[in-house]
């Protein structure tokens, strides 16, 4: 029986008691949070008697073996050095840190301690993802993916986020190197990494403000960014993240012979035949095909749904039962060390790029271009 103890806990925790109560032969043991009012509530929501303020004690009385952290990015690193310390695994909600430097940090210290860290990028575990992954390792797409593309939306209707912090300098999120951005994107570069090298060669970011952010007041915050990518293999990629564009969150993979497209939205997974047809059956044939595609997804859905295997963050309950069984088994952690790095590293050069003006020192060494100019840069 795996114990479990949970640092953080806002509106995400309850996200991840849930999630866990899915996975067998594990018990949450401990809740804390510097509010303790907030913990508390919690505690009381899901029946969880051992409610700490403290993170030291809670660690010394709980003695949990795996601790989930989701407060704010800022103290990630801070919270999960004191974890993996007192001989706690830890999973660690997004954005893993603040800089590529202190992830690197922190994956250092939990090898030499023995003990497991991961990332929580659920969306990376989503059935539609999951199918996609095993394709490309089929030879689906006829050989190594040549482009990608990653869309990630998000909707500033939600004022519950968006109103306090633009209504306030000193909120958490504009604290951040990257704001807005850093608190939401890491999930759409993570599915870029997967199929990077570790050695990229260019990245060009450009960000602007939207309109509608403007009428809200939202002072210096960007909220669209385009980044293009290219690693050392040639590989290129491309990822738009817009609070404008509504509904829109895929991964576009494309190969030398097919390419596919995971819709989270839709749950499901288009896979695109590049074959060339004789006459006028290229008008018929490929739409025919689509439309097979979409019909598998629904019905593969509806079987899922039926099987209880559908529902609601089914990606997060299966990347914390897969790092559950890493901890148990002895098992590499469900998503490489080398894509977390990566990814930070990639974030790291973008916020670099699109707010020189800030405070970056534990950036990648690279000089700062001006705010909406497109730049290339080598990163090492």
């Amino acid at each position: 029986m795996l114990t479990i103890a949970i640092i953080g806990c806002g509106k995400v925790a309850d996200q991840h008691v849930h999630a866990i109560h899915r996975i067998p032969d594990c018990r949450i043991v401990a809740v804390c949070d510097r509010e303790p009012l907030m913990a508390k509530q919690l505690g009381e929501r899901f029946a969880i008697s051992a409610c700490f303020s403290d993170v030291k004690e809670m660690l010394r009385t709980a003695s949990p073996n795996i601790v989930h952290i989701t407060t704010p990015p800022q103290s990630h690193y801070s919270l999960a050095r004191q974890c993996l310390e007192s001989g706690s695994h830890v999973y660690l909600e997004k954005p893993f840190t603040i800089t590529a430097s202190e992830t690197e940090s922190l994956i250092q210290l939990a090898e030499s301690c023995g003990l497991k860290i991961t990332v929580g990028h659920n969306y990376l575990f989503t059935l539609e993802m999951l199918e996609m992954r095993r394709l490309v390792k089929e030879g689906f797409l006829g050989g190594r993916p040549l482009h990608l593309e990653s869309y990630w939306s998000y909707d500033l209707g939600d004022t519950s986020y968006v109103g306090p912090l633009l209504g306030n300098r000193n909120h958490w999120v504009r604290q951040l190197p990257g704001q807005l951005f850093h608190n939401i994107v890491s999930h759409g570069i993570a599915k870029l990494a997967e199929f990077l090298d570790d050695e990229l060669v260019e990245i060009t970011a450009i960000a602007n403000q939207s309109e509608q952010l403007r009428r809200l007041g939202g002072q210096e915050v960007l909220d669209e960014l385009r980044v293009m990518i290219r690693d050392e293999s040639g590989t290129t990629a491309f990822f738009c993240f817009s609070t404008q564009i509504k509904g829109l969150n895929q991964l576009r993979v494309y190969g030398p012979a097919n390419s596919m497209i995971a819709d989270i939205i839709t749950g499901s997974l288009i896979r695109m035949r590049n074959r060339s047809h004789k006459s006028y059956l290229t008008y018929f044939i490929p739409p025919l095909w689509n439309a097979m595609e979409h019909f598998r997804n629904a019905t593969r859905n509806v079987a899922n749904f039926l099987r209880q295997r559908l529902y609601q963050d089914f990606g997060m309950k299966e990347l914390i039962e897969r790092f559950y069984n890493s901890v148990r088994l002895g098992g590499p952690v469900p998503i490489p060390h080398r894509e977390t790095i990566l990814t930070a590293r990639i974030m790291d050069e973008i916020f670099a790029q699109i707010y020189p003006a800030a405070d970056q020192e534990a950036m990648t060494p690279m000089s700062r271009a001006q705010s909406n100019v497109p730049a290339q840069r080598a990163i090492h």
